[in-house]
């Protein structure tokens, strides 16, 4: 079968869009006390530690994986991978400003936040792009070894997940585990190297 390339525009879309999506999981994350994996689950874990802006955090923490992207996955592959981080870190500031949530359910949060990171994530990989980390780490080991993108993202999350326990309850560890576990199902289940 013939890969189709996408057009400029058609990634450009792809990069204004899918981190919009990922800051509005956060944003429901942030707003039920709940977290997910991978840099951004890390970004978390400092933020509630320190009360430093996560949009800074996954700006700062993402910058020694381009290296990594550039080596293993190409430029292209870095620069729009440093694109959509960037306007995460924006989008990320930007909207506790323009939504206002006045209930919030935790499962849903995690559920629906987990979905809208995964769409968002799947959005990035098939443009060529990520949101940087993990990520990019899980890209670089399927392109190389053939392992499952989504699979190896799942590990590397639960571990950062689970490691919550020491910085939030327990109630919220398991609702992020869940999150996670919706977020890495949508890649796993849609997918492939091929």
């Amino acid at each position: 079968m013939n890969a189709v390339r996408h057009n400029l525009f058609e990634d450009a879309q792809a990069l204004l869009v899918a981190p919009l999506f990922f800051a509005f999981a956060v944003l429901l994350f942030r707003e039920a006390g709940l977290l997910t994996g991978g840099t951004v689950g890390v970004a978390f874990l400092i933020h509630y530690l320190s009360g430093w802006p996560i949009g800074l955090l996954l700006f700062a923490i993402n910058l020694p994986f381009y290296l990594l992207a550039l080596r293993a996955m190409g430029r292209d592959f870095t620069v729009k991978t440093f694109l959509a981080v960037s306007l995460l870190a924006l989008y990320t500031e930007l909207l506790p400003g323009l939504v206002e949530l006045h209930k919030l359910d935790r499962l849903f949060a995690a559920i629906m936040g987990g979905f809208l990171a995964g769409i968002s994530l799947l959005m990035l990989i098939r443009h060529k792009a990520s949101l940087g980390g993990v990520n990019i780490l899980a890209l670089f080991l399927q392109e190389r070894f053939g392992l499952r993108a989504g699979a190896v993202q799942m590990g590397i999350d639960a571990i950062i997940v689970l490691g919550a326990i020491f910085v939030v309850t327990p109630d919220k560890v398991a609702l992020s585990v869940l999150g996670a576990v919706m977020l890495n199902l949508v890649l796993a289940l849609n997918h492939r190297s091929d």
